[in-house]
């Protein structure tokens, strides 16, 4: 049975990296003392080893330690005796890829949906969906495949942006990509506001936070969902 959160980001505006989500963490790593951390998305800037350190400072607040995949020599291995797993954001194409190079694509759909909490934050809520098609990141490497975890009957976008009408910037919006996504594919696509999360728990999901979240569906008209509602079987 699926238990997992799929975070639109990993940080609101003033509070510290996922300061928002202690309390939920508590619950879905319950009675787990150690998990492991994906830092694959990361193109620069930072290495896994201190991806992972920001991890597992934010990680101590709920009492769980953090270990990095990069310190194991068999990542799919350590993916299999992992009581939970976290995968951090960044860029979506650069995890997707390493995911696949590394060989652990399979193995992390395979322990996640076996029962195995999982958190998502970014691109790591990204790659929850039936595919990364509809991220917002630039494809700065080319992942072998665009499929992935398909936790979720559907497709997600992170740090979802409404229109501002008082910018000067009148060009393509999220809802408009959305739209050119649904022009040669099906799947519904779900609007993730900061600081919404999807909830996947008892053969449920749910959308939790306090923002609504945006449904596309193809040749349909977008419309807005609550917090608190069922996902499960949206297609």
């Amino acid at each position: 049975m699926t238990k997992a959160i799929l975070a639109s980001t990993s940080t609101l505006h003033n509070q510290e990296y996922l300061e928002y989500l202690i309390p939920q963490l508590s619950e879905l790593y319950k009675n787990i003392d150690e998990i492991l951390f994906i830092p694959y998305a990361r193109p620069g800037g930072i290495s896994h080893e201190e991806y992972t350190s920001k991890a597992a400072e934010a990680f101590l607040k709920a009492g769980i330690k953090v270990k990095g995949i990069n310190e194991f020599e068999n990542p799919a291995k350590a993916i299999k005796k992992a009581k939970g797993i976290f995968t951090g954001g960044g860029n979506t194409f650069l995890l997707v890829s390493e995911l696949y190079r590394n060989k652990v694509m399979n193995a992390l759909r395979e322990a996640v949906k076996n029962g195995t909490p999982y958190l998502g934050t970014s691109a790591g809520t990204n790659i929850g969906g039936l595919s990364m098609q509809t991220t917002n990141d630039m494809p700065i490497v080319y992942p072998p495949s665009f499929q992935t975890l398909a936790l979720v009957p559907f497709n997600i976008n992170p740090h979802y942006l409404d229109p501002d009408p008082n910018s000067e910037h009148k060009g393509e919006t999220r809802e408009t990509r959305i739209k050119e996504f649904h022009g040669l594919n099906s799947q519904p696509v779900i609007g993730l506001r900061e600081g919404s999360w999807l909830e996947l728990k008892d053969n449920k999901v749910t959308l939790k936070g306090d923002l609504n979240a945006r449904v596309f569906k193809k040749d349909k008209v977008p419309f807005e969902i609550e917090t608190g509602t069922d996902l499960t079987d949206l297609n």
